[in-house]
Parts: C-alpha cells; structure tokens; sequence
C-alpha cells in the first residue's frame, strides 16, 4: 500500500494558478502510472490527468493546455500546474496510483468568478 498526500490546493480567483503536489510514502521508482482525480460537490469523481513512468501523459479535454502533470522520481512527488483557472475547475483533487488502488485525502481548490 502506497501512501499518497496532496497540498497546494486553496483558493484563487478566476485565471489564477495553483501548484499541486502529491507526496508518496514509497519510492516513485516502483510506481508506473500515476493520476489526478477531482471531485465537484455534487458530481462523481473525474479523471483529470495521467502520467507514466516515462513520462507519457493524458489529459482530460477540458483541462488540456491548461494544466500540466509531471513527476519527479527522486523526490517520490507528482505535480499538477493549473494554470488559467476557472470557477467549474472548483474540487477536491485526488492523487491515485492504480496498481496499488492507493488514493490521497484529497486538497481542495476553489476558484472565484
């Protein structure tokens, strides 16, 4: 079982940028693919992006030249940049590791109109 904690969430206005990060207990050596989910009030949790061990990574359409996931193994932390945010962007965003079913407590953004 993998470990997962997020940060960086909090609230901006509309267009802003917010860094998350995602901290795991193990080493990201051992991990291949890795995501962010978000969860709106209301609404069932979405994929918002993927990244392999490679570095390959998918974007959900609504977020694609917005947001940017990235990782760096040495620091066993995965990275989320949102930049030019919008108010339906508003969610706790989770951090997932698939082949360990591992999912984070989530932080929440809130972004303004």
């Amino acid at each position: 079982q993998v470990q997962l904690v997020e940060s960086g969430g909090g609230l901006v206005e509309a267009g802003g940028s917010l860094r998350l990060s995602c901290a795991t207990s193990t080493s990201m050596f051992m991990i291949n693919t890795m995501a962010w989910y978000r969860q709106a009030p209301g609404k069932q949790r979405e994929l918002v992006a993927t990244i392999t061990n490679g570095g390959t990574t998918t974007y959900a359409d609504s977020q694609k030249g917005r947001f940017t996931i990235s990782r760096d193994n040495a620091r066993n932390a995965m990275y989320l940049q949102m930049n030019g945010l919008k108010p339906e962007d508003t969610a706790v965003y989770y951090c997932n590791v698939p082949q360990y079913g591992s999912w984070g407590r989530g932080t929440q953004v809130a972004v303004s109109s």
